[in-house]
């Protein structure tokens, strides 16, 4: 646990320095939702599962789930994706 908040502390003063957010610095997924018709991920590790009704996504040691009507994944790359819909509900699942 000691190693741990020492990392935490490393990357907080490499974020500060060079004047980063330190969610980008420690690689951690970006999520915005606009709305209740789009979501956005930054730093993502794939789709787990896909249906029109919930979609799973492997954000790096934890898993964002998606609830609503009608979701389409509208682009993915390697790092990025963006889904529309009408989304109810965006679980953090460990």
């Amino acid at each position: 646990m000691e190693l741990f908040k020492k990392e935490i502390r490393v990357l907080d003063g490499a974020a500060e320095l060079f004047d980063l957010p330190a969610d980008l610095v420690a690689g951690l997924p970006h999520i915005e939702v606009v709305g209740s018709t789009h979501f956005y991920m930054e730093r993502h590790k794939g789709i787990l599962s896909y249906s029109g009704e919930e979609i799973d996504i492997n954000g790096e040691g934890c898993i964002i789930r998606i609830y609503g009507e009608k979701l389409e994944l509208m682009s993915m790359t390697g790092d990025q994706l963006r889904i529309k819909g009408t989304i109810s509900r965006v679980e953090w699942v460990k």
